[in-house]
């Protein structure tokens, strides 16, 4: 196929006045990884259980503290915030479907001294195949020191141990870390507790629908609004370094894309034209945009540098081409288009070469993504209702995961396993995001302040 080069606006070399901002939220602040956390067996070693892991009871008490200090992390103290460590690591291993884990508000709280000499006989009779075990420590320079133990019941011994140090605006941080660390240990698979979600809040009656930019952690904490709704707001995308935000506005009255500048609040138009551009996604190294653009009638997709210059044009037929995201290895672009006269998912190399249809389930499909792990594509499959489904990049391995009456809009976890989306409710209109693993069988609804839409998840933060 002849790729046909479109000389596009440039990015925007200034940024526009920010007449939809709301107030930036703070940076993720870094989280530095304890050298003797590792352990000396590190991740090797055998573990006694031998059952399904869904039946794998994990203890998960309370944090320990070596003295109760105040913190900015928790009024009432670092006691205190190491008991809500402990529940952000039982909440994060219980959402996920695996595991049968129990909580500290029902298991006795260790003592600090306990935490890398655990009492094996207060824990034998709890039913607990694994036991999690940690502390808080306020440092002299204001940062919190918590650390994280599993340790196998049957064996009494430790499989694997973490430390980190944070800022106390990121404590929460130290938790998805710990919930990350036993999970990869038990699991064998990559993390993906410490990470965010992008996502568009709406509010209104369905008819006048406010909808405004929005992000949080990824167990639905941490919530806060980028946008005021002045302007319609759509599709986001965190940036690989999580710096930037891809979104879709309708500030000016036209749909166009801007970058979003967490660390300094600030937006940039991604094109001056005024022909309508959405459909935004990221290159896997940060440095493409993809996007959609309306030119006489005619929808293809272009991909720019986030840097700025010209655009190129990756697809060219009559029709709507729209959306397009990466292969993890910026390969091949997986893709929505409407030229065999209904919506279908295509391929295509990086550089717009090779362009094939892979879905022929029957019905349409539509909103692809391609999972991080290269080895599924994530897809809305429209047969009367709208469900979640996957693929393999060649079209095969057909599998329906949701059996709502609206799910849409895949977004995967960063380690592929998972996958979130929205649900419309029949009759009211209302929309939350939802999230179901590859099984189909664990799904579950994430709380959020008000309605939401368009989820994009970002990788595991820096």
């Amino acid at each position: 196929m002849k790729i046909t080069l479109f000389i596009a606006p440039l990015l925007s070399a200034a940024p526009l006045v920010a007449q939809d901002l709301d107030s930036p939220p703070p940076a993720a602040g870094p989280v530095e990884t304890v050298e003797e956390g590792e352990g000396e067996g590190g991740l090797t070693g055998s573990v006694s259980f031998e059952g399904r892991l869904d039946d794998l009871g994990i203890a998960i008490p309370g944090f320990a503290t070596d003295a109760d200090r105040p913190t900015p992390a928790n009024a009432s103290g670092t006691g205190a915030l190491g008991r809500e460590l402990g529940r952000i690591v039982f909440n994060n291993l219980k959402n996920n479907g695996l595991f049968k884990p129990a909580g500290p508000d029902s298991l006795p709280q260790p003592s600090f001294g306990q935490i890398t000499a655990p009492q094996w006989a207060t824990w034998s009779n709890r039913g607990a195949e694994m036991l999690v075990h940690g502390f808080v420590r306020a440092r002299s320079d204001g940062k919190l020191a918590v650390g994280c133990y599993l340790y196998d019941m049957a064996l009494q011994s430790e499989l694997v141990r973490g430390g980190w140090i944070v800022d106390p605006a990121d404590w929460r941080r130290a938790g998805h870390k710990c919930a990350d660390l036993v999970y990869s240990r038990l699991t064998g698979e990559s993390p993906f507790f410490d990470s965010r979600i992008a996502y568009i809040a709406e509010t209104g009656p369905k008819d006048r629908r406010v909808k405004r930019l929005a992000i949080m952690d990824s167990d639905g904490a941490n919530h806060r609004f980028i946008t005021t709704g002045r302007a319609t707001a759509l599709t986001p995308r965190y940036s690989p370094d999580y710096r930037r935000l891809l979104y879709l506005s309708y500030v000016d009255g036209n749909p166009r894309i801007y970058v979003y500048d967490i660390g300094t609040g600030r937006q940039t138009l991604v094109t001056q034209s005024t022909n309508p551009t959405f459909a935004p996604r990221w290159s896997p190294d940060g440095k493409w945009i993809l996007y959609s653009m309306a030119v006489a009638g005619n929808t293809d997709i272009y991909r720019v540098s986030a840097d700025g210059g010209p655009s190129v044009r990756l697809t060219n037929t009559p029709g709507i081409d729209i959306g397009g995201s990466y292969s993890p290895d910026g390969s091949q672009i997986v893709f929505e288009s409407d030229r065999s006269g209904s919506q279908q998912v295509y391929v295509m190399n990086a550089d717009g070469s090779g362009q094939k249809r892979i879905s022929f389930m029957g019905g349409r499909a539509a909103t692809p993504e391609w999972s991080p792990r290269g080895d599924q594509i994530a897809f809305t499959h429209i047969a009367g209702d709208f469900n979640i489904a996957v693929m393999n990049p060649q079209g095969q391995g057909y599998r329906r995961l949701t059996r709502g009456w609206q799910d849409e809009a895949p977004t995967w976890a960063p380690n592929g396993r998972i996958i979130q989306f929205f649900r419309t409710e029949r009759g009211t209109g209302r929309t939350g995001l939802w999230q179901v693993d590859l099984t189909g069988e664990n799904e579950r609804r994430l709380p959020t302040p008000v309605d939401a839409s368009d989820p994009a998840w970002g990788p595991i933060l820096p």
